[in-house]
């Protein structure tokens, strides 16, 4: 059966895996590395959480541990429930109860989780992004009469608009995404470094919210050990 896999923070209940009686010896840090070595083997991990026990619960821990893929979490549970894995006693696993009156809206992936997931299924040379255009929309500085009348940190700041495609080239296709990012200025206090540095830190914004934008048009479709890529974008001319 065909999965889709977005390029969203997952929420859905069988992408959770909910673990406990884990061994109050190590930290909970010790704890989280150990799961996250153990549990990416069987898919990509959006997030590896620890939690101390309820008081109620006596000493040890519990986890939560978030996959980008539902199978991947079963595949996980069924192999892993009951098992010592990295400590003396058998851990228990199950999968995240569904609670059907709740509805979560997908919030999109920053830029750094939409590559981190599109090398994982794509590989690192299988996609790339092309920027079409990055423009300087900042406020320009212009000498008026009033000039004084208007304070500077009213009315200047850096902004720029990025447009790029991400380019699949297996799959013959690209998805256009546009971003904006905006870093006030306070002529008082910004050097030419400093202002070097926001207008580069400004770019590089605009670029990711530019990648995170193209990405949501995409989503991965698992088939078994194979995928597909579902697009809602331009073919290549």
């Amino acid at each position: 059966m065909a999965e889709l896999v977005p390029f969203a923070v997952p929420t859905g209940s069988d992408k959770t895996l909910l673990v406990w009686e884990l061994s109050s010896g190590p930290t909970a840090e010790a704890l989280q590395h150990s799961l996250f070595t153990v549990f990416s083997h069987f898919g990509l991990l959006y997030s590896v959480r620890v939690f101390p026990n309820a008081a109620v619960a006596g000493p040890g821990f519990y986890a939560v541990i978030k996959f980008y893929s539902a199978r991947d979490a079963h595949r996980a549970q069924k192999a892993c429930n009951q098992k010592q894995l990295f400590q003396k006693s058998p851990v228990k696993i199950r999968l995240g109860t569904q609670h059907k009156a709740v509805q979560h809206n997908a919030l999109a992936l920053n830029s750094s989780r939409c590559q981190e997931l599109a090398n994982y299924y794509f590989g690192f040379n299988g996609w790339s992004k092309r920027i079409i255009k990055l423009q300087d929309l900042s406020d320009p500085e212009e000498e008026t009469e009033n000039e004084d009348m208007v304070a500077p940190l009213q009315r200047q700041s850096l902004k720029f608009f990025c447009a790029l495609e991400v380019v699949l080239p297996s799959y013959e296709c690209r998805s256009p995404g546009v971003g904006m990012a905006e870093e006030p200025l306070d002529n008082l206090e910004e050097g030419p470094l400093s202002l070097l540095m926001k207008r580069k830190k400004t770019q590089k914004l605009a670029i990711q919210k530019a990648m995170t934008d193209a990405f949501q048009k995409l989503q991965i479709v698992v088939l078994g050990k194979t995928f597909l890529i579902l697009l809602k974008v331009l073919q290549f001319q």
